[in-house]
């Protein structure tokens, strides 16, 4: 079977990370050889010792005055190799992956900054040999320049998990596919629960920062929290998907329950697998969340959803979902009011039952879109 390498892979400390890899790893098991390339294995042992392929770090250390040291400032030097260490550093990647299949599984990478490094590694692993796939990815169309397009274009597959990306790059390469993000199919595993009803709540640092008004994102959630413990007999549980030093979102969860420190119906929910988090969430009454992994645990089991977004994503999920992205999507950007969160809950509160039932309806087509991108990879496969 043909090696299929799965890279960039940040650490599964970022559940959605983490989810990306538990899915795509089912889905494709009979496909090819699958290997996994992470920055961050410690983590990965330590959330999913359950893993049955292999996960190898994608790099190798250059020391200093060693013989790959002096090679690589040759090849820099005197050969205008500018890349010249970046290749030599990941070659345990481009020997796995030549002759073989390059599967880029960050959803996001083309969706919050120019990914020169992607650029980069894609071009050198094509250059040995490798097939490339975009694997469940959105695309941020204002970002897409020259060299975005350029590199875009050269991928074998790209398999987009919504229809604004897809209908973007369909036109800069001819083999874009209209598939779902793979955590779509993600199941759950069993865990404790909050002792009664509950509204699943998920902030996280980086709604912060694309705040336009310095604290009116924790302004709306914490309005919003009052308004639940107001209005219904829920728990608040308050649900952390990533815990990353840099961006952890048990920070922003701690601020909003130090405002409620003295109330037992505002719960923390503990750090655990993307499987358990997933079943923490599938049991919530209703669920509003800004990481996306998070929603798409919420989504796929029926839970009706607010989505606090920021990117493409969001609102490309959500449309395909329901039609529109309206009023399922409020992106951080748009707040001005403390109250804007409160009110967007309080229209998809009158409407729960319409929205559970529409999910649980078109949930089993929506899922099985992923066979079409499995069966794309096969093919791919099949032809190397």
């Amino acid at each position: 079977m043909t090696c299929i390498g799965m890279f960039p892979h940040n650490g599964s400390a970022n559940h959605g990370c983490e989810a990306i890899v538990r899915s795509t790893v089912e889905l494709l098991r009979n496909v090819g050889r699958l290997v996994v390339f992470s920055e961050r294995i410690a983590e990965d042992k330590f959330y999913m010792p359950d893993l049955d392929v292999p996960c190898h770090s994608p790099k190798k250390e250059i020391t200093r005055f060693s013989g790959q040291y002096f090679r690589a400032t040759f090849l820099k030097r005197f050969k205008g190799k500018k890349d010249a260490f970046e290749e030599i550093t990941f070659e345990p990647l481009k020997n796995a992956c030549k002759n073989g299949i390059f599967m880029s599984i960050g959803g996001d990478l083309y969706c919050y900054e120019t990914p020169f490094y992607m650029y980069r590694i894609h071009r050198y692993l094509k250059e040995n040999g490798a097939k490339s796939v975009l694997w469940g990815c959105s695309v941020e169309p204002e970002l897409i320049d020259d060299e975005m397009e350029k590199d875009l274009a050269s991928y074998d597959l790209i398999c987009a998990r919504e229809s604004v990306t897809y209908d973007v790059l369909r036109k800069i390469n001819a083999n874009t596919i209209l598939s779902v993000d793979p955590a779509f199919s993600l199941p759950s595993q069993k865990t404790e629960l909050p002792r009664k009803d509950y509204v699943g709540i998920n902030i996280s640092p980086m709604i912060v920062e694309r705040e336009k008004s310095a604290g009116i994102a924790l302004i709306n959630y914490a309005n919003l929290i009052r308004h639940i413990l107001q209005t219904t007999d829920c728990i608040v549980a308050l649900i952390p998907h990533v815990i990353w030093e840099n961006t952890d979102d048990r920070t922003t969860l701690s601020e909003l329950k130090n405002l409620f420190s003295d109330n037992e119906r505002v719960v923390v929910i503990n750090d655990m697998n993307c499987m358990k988090l997933k079943y923490v969430i599938s049991n919530a009454r209703m669920f509003v969340g800004a990481r996306t992994h998070a929603t798409i645990a919420a989504y796929s089991t029926g839970v009706p959803t607010l989505t606090v977004g920021y990117s493409v994503k969001a609102k490309g999920i959500a449309k395909d979902l329901f039609g529109a992205y309206e009023k399922y999507v409020l992106p951080v950007q748009s707040l001005e009011t403390p109250f804007d969160l409160t009110n967007a809950f309080a229209w998809m509160a009158e409407r729960e039952e319409i929205i559970r039932t529409h999910l649980k309806s078109v949930m089993p087509e929506y899922k099985s879109r992923i066979q079409v991108a499995v069966n794309a990879v096969t093919r791919l496969e099949q032809s190397t």
